[in-house]
């Protein structure tokens, strides 16, 4: 057989997963990108816990106390949910020897805790 034959095509790229494929990256990268992935479910539990927080505890007004903890709770969701697509993009990007992709959950979380705020500044000044 010819060494043509062996090698794999060039124009295929080769498949890589967060767990295989490419090179090794440095455990400390692995570990610090599990520990952002965590942090990411810390947060969005912790925002869920405040929605939950502020249903119970904050009785008038009764839909302003509502439209803050259904912020609190959706933007929990948006987190969890966007948190393991990130570890596996980045551990990805480290198995390929790729520069890391722009996260827009740094964006969401900014406009979110934004909108919290806010939200959180009327329910003050109307109750």
């Amino acid at each position: 057989m010819s060494e043509e034959k062996l090698d794999p095509p060039h124009d295929e790229p080769p498949s890589i997963g967060p767990h295989s494929g490419g090179t090794e990256p440095d455990y400390r990268f692995t570990l610090a990108n599990e520990r952002t992935f965590l942090a990411w479910l810390r947060t969005a539990l912790g925002l869920l816990a405040g929605g939950v927080a502020v249903h119970q505890l904050v009785p008038r007004p009764v839909a302003m106390s509502s439209v803050l903890a259904g912020l609190c709770v959706v933007l929990a969701a948006i987190l969890a949910a966007g948190a393991y697509p990130r570890w596996r993009h980045v551990q990805i990007a480290m198995r390929a020897g790729q520069p890391l992709a722009r996260s827009s959950m740094i964006l969401v979380l900014t406009a979110g805790v934004f909108l919290l705020m806010a939200a959180a500044v009327v329910l003050v000044i109307t109750s």
